[in-house]
């Protein structure tokens, strides 16, 4: 056994882990302000001209939703990628 450290405990590869999560981070804040636009867009169409609290309400809903989702997805990706869910099981 190597006393290397494994996963996020090893920097070079936390460094690797983290850019990717920040990159999956950037990808959804675009995905993100496309789905706010998208819903602004509809919004004014079938309703006409809206007030800045519907559209806040908008960005604050449908943005955090999806800004939420992809948090998530991308620190499942991370705790799986780095092999912490491995350690869970390994008992010293």
């Amino acid at each position: 056994m190597s006393d290397r450290p494994q996963g996020l405990s090893d920097p070079e590869y936390a460094a690797f882990a983290w850019g990717r999560f920040r990159a999956i981070m950037a990808w959804m804040i675009l995905a993100a302000a496309i789905c706010v636009a998208g819903v602004i867009v509809i919004l004014a169409h079938f309703y006409g001209p809206l007030h800045l609290v519907t559209m806040l309400a908008v960005i604050g809903g449908v943005g955090g939703s999806v800004m939420l989702a992809g948090l998530l997805m991308g620190l499942i990706f991370l705790s799986s990628g780095s092999g912490h869910d491995e350690d869970v099981e390994r008992i010293d």
